[in-house]
């Protein structure tokens, strides 16, 4: 019972440590999303850490335009790396949780 409880915890510690890893290399995924007519471009890391963002001179003469371009394309960004994020992420602790009687997925 111990033994099972320490290969446990060992195990639990070796997933926390490849969470550490993942969300590290996932800082380092770009992704980048543009608004349909390319005026508009951000660059967002899987962590849904915003790196940059590129605005057509064409945009700048409109406020109201250029503030729904940003929220249209931010959001289109997030989605797409908070799925990447949770994709990696759910894939390490899976393969991470310890098999304990009575649980099933």
């Amino acid at each position: 019972m111990f033994g099972d409880m320490m290969g446990m915890m060992n195990k639990i510690k070796e997933t926390q440590a490849k969470l550490e890893q993942t969300k590290k290399r996932l800082d380092t995924v770009m992704l980048t999303e543009k608004s349909n007519d390319d005026l508009l471009k951000v660059t967002i890391t899987a962590n849904r850490e915003l790196k940059s963002i590129e605005i057509n001179d064409e945009l700048l003469k409109d406020k109201e335009q250029l503030e729904d371009y940003l929220i249209l394309t931010l959001n289109k960004a997030i989605q797409k790396a908070s799925k990447i994020n949770d994709t990696e992420v759910s894939a390490v602790a899976k393969e991470g949780m310890p098999d304990i009687p009575g649980l099933t997925s």
